[in-house]
């Protein structure tokens, strides 16, 4: 490997990752004075989070009386009960104080009349357990995440956090169960960088990309729970991916939940508002594994919109142009550009689109990832936080606004731990030069793959068999052909083609290494998927179409090795941090 210069750093923290939870992360380590480095593929303020519209969720009271405890029990009603709920008590506590200390960050919050922030109504917030609706989801216009996102980058800069753009994350470095820190490809200048580092932080969002229809950008490669599946950890709860009701129909762009919170509802090709026949309370603000089933179920019994009656109509025209023009000014021109519609005259084609993922690497609720070799011990060195983690506060379906929420109070549960754990200045140990060896050894044999198969070939196959074998409606028939079809654009990375051979900005060497982390998120999400026999949040099985809490109200686990998945359990977390509240399921839910 001595064709590869290798330049050494050492920090007391690696965050990998600098969208809405790793920029969090970094502020938190920076103010509390450990040496922290911030490594990212892309530019931070391009990170996905910007993409995120509708707002953040936090039982502030603002519009109306709210309270923590009904936040949490919308939570863990939403996951369908496959929530941890020590996780989700400890979210919906920290949720205030998390929104005010953004405000003071600088976030430009939309405010009500009376200086207050401006709080919106979501799917599946409410108030009163369940009696009415709750205005818990602070808002931003329709741009919350790109403020948000944006906000931290300037504090993580204020507070001497160091960069390194464009560069391309390719392993973690193991000792004897420990990380040790990470390697990375510098696509600037074709430079190998070692990163060593007494706590790692996984923050590399979400996977949305194995899909074919999907709002994730081209970036959401999961590349931080494909590096963890190389260490020999597992994933968790993989096969529980969200459909989110409204993409732009034909092009997958995301039209915010925050559009029907503003009032916007959905018709079928016959006119009718159906959500009332699915969910009669809740209607078009029922939570999103609801709204996406129902959508599908009028498409497949033909009450679908335009020739093919392939999608749905989302109607905004009856509303205000003001508030259109104050509340939705993202939506109005993302409908313009991508659909070309006026929405302040005609409604908007929708379909649900992959948005997404709730499983990811499995962690507790103070970020630190978890080794689950028959216990719940920690990984020394290594946490995860964000899309990228399973934390599990979204078990089998997120609630819209939860997401951003998530990002930040675990981007400051993972600073305030590490700070715990981390002495600052404290010097670093040898590592061998085998995992460095490993590391490069696969990056050498594939930007020197010479086969005839193109990387855009494979990815295409592996997107068009998830999209149709794992989609919204599952059974067995077609997770079975989904099992042996996803295995194909897996053996075809032995005859990859790579040809441009270069280091420096290689985007075909990007991709393909990309697609390898995919593919191995595509087989842990197919064969778990194919092991759980009952329908749970967006898991909808037509063939097992009850939830089944005596054999499935737990956690899967999915270990990767070559084409190989292996699948075990853990029990999910049903106690609570301080016992004030603990929610049980209903006997039963028909899908």
């Amino acid at each position: 490997m001595s064709a590869y210069k290798i330049i050494d750093h050492e920090y007391d923290v690696v965050v990998l990752g600098a969208g809405g939870s790793g920029l969090r992360a970094a502020v938190g380590l920076s103010e509390a004075g450990l040496k922290t480095a911030c490594i990212s593929k892309v530019f931070p303020t391009r990170s996905h989070t910007s993409a995120a519209q509708g707002g953040i969720s936090a039982a502030l009271g603002n519009m109306g009386e709210d309270d923590w405890r009904w936040h949490m029990y919308d939570t863990v009603k939403g996951s369908d009960w496959l929530g941890d709920q020590d996780a989700i008590e400890y979210l919906c506590k920290e949720a205030p104080r998390a929104v005010v200390e953004l405000e003071r960050y600088g976030v430009p919050f939309s405010r009500t009349d009376d200086g207050k922030i401006y709080q919106r109504p979501f799917g599946g917030m409410t108030k009163n357990y369940g009696n009415g609706t709750a205005q818990r989801t602070c808002a931003a216009a329709d741009r919350t995440g790109h403020a948000i996102l944006h906000t931290l980058y300037g504090q993580a800069l204020k507070q001497n956090t160091e960069f390194f753009v464009e560069y391309f994350a390719l392993d973690l470095i193991m000792k004897n169960g420990e990380c040790k820190g990470l390697i990375a490809w510098n696509l600037n200048d074709g430079t190998i960088h070692r990163f060593r580092s007494h706590m790692t932080i996984i923050a590399t969002g979400g996977y949305g990309k194995v899909y074919y229809s999907a709002t994730s950008a081209h970036t959401c490669t999961g590349d931080g729970n494909a590096m963890v599946l190389r260490a020999g950890l597992p994933l968790q709860d993989m096969e529980f991916v969200q459909f989110h009701p409204t993409g732009i129909y034909g092009v997958g762009c995301l039209i915010t939940e925050g559009v029907r919170g503003e009032g916007g509802f959905l018709v079928n090709g016959k006119g009718e508002r159906f959500m009332e026949r699915y969910a009669p309370n809740t209607k078009d603000l029922a939570s999103r594994d609801v709204v996406s089933r129902s959508m599908e179920m009028e498409i497949n019994e033909g009450r679908g919109v335009g020739k093919n009656k392939d999608h749905i109509n989302l109607h905004l025209d009856h509303l205000d142009k003001k508030v259109i023009d104050e509340r939705l000014p993202g939506i109005s021109e993302a409908a313009k550009t991508f659909a070309n519609v006026d929405v302040n005259k005609e409604p908007i084609p929708v379909v649900p689109t992959v948005h997404y993922n709730m499983g990811g690497i499995p962690t507790n609720y103070k970020a630190e990832v978890l080794t689950l070799n028959g216990s719940e011990k920690t990984v020394p060195g290594l946490m995860a936080i964000g899309e990228a983690a399973c934390v599990s506060v979204h078990g089998a379906n997120r609630l819209g606004s939860n997401s951003l929420i998530d990002l930040v109070v675990f981007g400051r549960a993972a600073a305030k731990r590490a700070a715990e754990i981390v002495k600052p200045g404290t010097p670093h140990e040898e590592v061998s030069s085998l995992e460095t060896d490993k590391c490069l050894d696969r990056f050498d044999k594939i930007r020197n793959s010479n086969g005839s198969t193109k990387t855009s070939d494979l990815r295409i196959e592996m997107q068009k068999t998830m999209q149709s074998k794992c989609a919204v409606f599952r059974t067995e028939k077609t997770l079975k052909e989904g099992v042996e079809q996803i295995r194909k654009p897996y053996d075809g990375i032995a005859d990859i083609s790579v040809k441009d051979k270069s280091l420096l900005f290689n985007t075909d060497l990007v991709e393909t290494l990309e697609f390898d982390n995919l593919i191995r998120q595509a087989l842990t999400t197919m064969d778990s998927a194919y092991s759980r026999k009952e329908s749970r949040g967006a898991h909808a099985r037509e063939d097992f179409n009850k939830r089944d809490d005596k054999n499935f109200m737990k956690h899967t686990l999915a270990w990767q090795k070559d084409n190989q998945v292996e699948i075990k359990y853990r029990d999910v977390h049903s106690r609570t941090l301080t016992n004030d509240v603990q929610y049980f399921p209903p006997k039963e839910r028909v899908y």
